[in-house]
């Protein structure tokens, strides 16, 4: 009953208020043609609202990457360390804290969109705003890294086939055997050419160079045509069906070797200039892109972003110059042209400056050499080797010769850059360089920037004479800690003083440039690995022979040293400076967001370190942000 006399009442309610005449809204009391007008303003308002933001909005390409705690290490010395950088149009825009980009940036905004609509809270939300990324809390920042001295295709190349770590002459061969299983087209082609590289003899139980015959001891390997490189590529090991194919060979080759048995016949063992008498085929294009695909794909994965590609040879250049026209190239190459000649071939290669869509290429330096490497007892020292007497290595090339093709370059206006490795090499080549630095005609060592490819062993004089010259010595500090184990052996209790000295080179230079590099693939591809050497002297599992302190603990480099020897060094050595190398307004957004602080962490954390993101022209090409 209740129910009914509600709903009666409701039904009486209802009925007074359909009786009632309804009140009029007051917008339709306005003129219809004012209704329209205030419509078509409603919607012209809209759409230049919508104008206004759509315009402001194209700001949102730029972007902020933070750390929280200030760990974007810039390698500027005006701002050392910030909390953030900011990226726009490939370049680094801002640095700073980041309630102070973020007012500089609101600023910048006005001045380039005046006309914009500055609109009230809380409609300020639809305000373009700078997009901001903060990293893991124990990440870092560190501009993008360089490997001063390497060898982009080759590595490509040598990872079909790697040969590195390999403790035993049998173990080389297992790898080969294995290679061919694995690979049908390999297998089912007997005439195919197998190229490998790594083999290092110093790491077997009897140390001797290897033997063409051993390859017919594996039935599989037998009468194929096979050869390897050694890990400093300073030396090659062929089959005997490649013996075969070359006939007959001289007796001697200036800057090289033929390694013969007793009876004079040779052992399928070449050194340096000898090497080039091997008829093997160069690779196609296709192997080419193959290799560099496979070398990008790496380097972009440890944090590079600019590699100085150091002997690049005529049909590599046109490789990279076909790539870098047809599309951007995914890193920064510098390239050191090379052919093998002792007459003047700077006018058989092209200068190039910025060269290519999104400007990456460059190629105005040469790669010259001197001697060979010190696992191979091709280093040319001054004094005999200490534990093979009989030897001080190979000159590949005479000083006279030598001088005359380096005044060429520098009189074209090439940078010359030059391989040396024993105590005689880099004196020759030092007295080359003071020769053309007193005739100021040419350029100083600023203007030139000669450098010393390894620079590995000197004299304390002349490593005092490399620094006061303003020469650039391009070190590669995995060479050292790679070599600690038999370098003294080599060289004695008094020419190791002089090896390997990369501290000292820093104390006594004019500028303190250092590039740092690796080699690879003679050493491995991470630049991280060359920062751990760098600042432990220390093997990856952290000894050395000196004990856990390091080898010749006093030529370490700081931390601050090693990181600049990679970007800002690396950078002034290619004649980069103005635009790479450091975090600072101007340059290009190239940088790397590791997961730990290398700068800080235990040496023993340092190689545990993993690659978030590597950042090319403010575009991510591997990881995220």
């Amino acid at each position: 009953m209740a129910k009914k006399h509600t709903k009666s009442k409701n039904a009486s309610a209802n009925s007074v208020k359909a009786n009632k005449q309804p009140e009029q809204p007051k917008d339709l009391l306005v003129p219809s043609s004012s209704r329209r007008f205030r419509s078509w303003a409603l919607l012209a308002s809209l759409l230049v609202l919508g104008t206004i933001l759509t315009r402001s909005s194209r700001s949102s390409e730029d972007y902020a990457v933070c750390s929280a705690a200030g760990k974007i290490y810039t390698v500027d010395t005006a701002h050392s360390n910030v909390q953030c950088i900011v990226v726009r149009d490939s370049l680094i825009a801002d640095v700073g804290d980041l309630a102070d980009v973020k007012a500089r940036w609101r600023s910048h905004q006005q001045v380039q969109n005046p006309t914009a609509l500055q609109l009230p809270w809380p409609l300020d939300f639809w305000q373009p705003s700078l997009n901001v990324s903060f990293v893991e809390p124990n990440s870092i920042v560190v501009p993008g890294l360089t490997d001063a001295h390497a060898h982009v295709l080759q590595y490509g190349a040598a990872m079909n086939l790697d040969l590195t770590g390999c403790t035993s002459k049998q173990e080389v061969l297992q790898r080969v055997v294995n290679y061919v299983k694995s690979h049908p087209d390999v297998l089912g082609e007997p005439t195919r050419w197998i190229r490998g590289m790594g083999w290092d003899q110093n790491l077997w139980s009897d140390p001797h160079y290897p033997h063409a015959d051993d390859f017919d001891s594996e039935p599989l390997l037998k009468g194929r045509r096979i050869f390897l490189d050694r890990v400093d590529v300073h030396a090659a090991w062929v089959s005997n069906r490649v013996l075969q194919i070359m006939g007959e060979l001289p007796k001697e080759v200036d800057g090289g070797a033929i390694i013969r048995d007793a009876s004079g016949t040779p052992t399928g063992v070449f050194i340096d200039n000898a090497m080039a008498l091997i008829p093997i085929p160069p690779p196609t294009k296709a192997q080419l892109l193959e290799y560099f695909d496979r070398a990008v794909r790496d380097a972009h994965a440890v944090g590079l972003t600019s590699i100085h590609d150091a002997a690049t040879e005529p049909h590599m250049i046109e490789f990279y110059q076909q790539y870098a026209v047809s599309k951007k190239l995914p890193l920064r190459l510098y390239l050191m042209g090379n052919m093998e000649s002792t007459e003047y071939w700077g006018n058989k290669i092209p200068r190039l400056i910025n060269y290519g869509v999104g400007g990456r290429l460059n190629l105005r330096s040469v790669k010259l050499f001197t001697d060979g490497a010190l696992g191979s007892f091709g280093a040319a020292l001054l004094e005999p080797y200490s534990d093979n007497p009989s030897t001080s290595g190979i000159m590949r090339v005479q000083p006279q010769s030598l001088s005359a093709l380096v005044k060429q370059f520098w009189a074209h206006g090439w940078q010359v850059n030059i391989h040396c490795i024993g105590d005689r090499a880099n004196r020759v080549v030092l007295d080359i360089f003071e020769d053309v630095l007193s005739n100021s005609e040419h350029g100083n060592a600023t203007d030139r920037r000669p450098r010393i490819e390894h620079a590995q062993i000197l004299t304390l004089e002349d490593l005092e004479r490399v620094g006061q010259l303003g020469v650039i010595p391009s070190v590669q500090p995995t060479h050292a800690t790679s070599d600690m184990w038999y370098a003294e052996q080599r060289l004695g209790p008094e020419r190791i003083k002089g090896a390997y000295a990369y501290q000292t080179m820093i104390q006594t230079s004019k500028t303190g440039v250092l590039p740092l590099g690796s080699d690879f693939p003679v050493e491995g591809i991470n630049p991280l690995l060359g920062f751990y050497a760098a600042v432990s002297r220390l093997s990856t599992s952290g000894d050395s022979p000196h004990g856990s302190q390091g080898w010749y603990p006093s030529e370490r480099l700081t931390r601050a040293q090693a990181l600049k020897g990679m970007t800002l060094d690396a950078a002034y050595a290619s004649f980069a400076e103005d635009y790479l190398g450091s975090l600072s307004i101007g340059k290009k957004a190239d940088f790397v967001v590791l997961d730990r602080d290398i700068m800080t962490v235990p040496e023993s954390e340092i190689l545990g370190t993993k690659v978030k993101a590597t950042v090319i022209d403010g575009e991510v090409v591997y990881g995220s942000l």
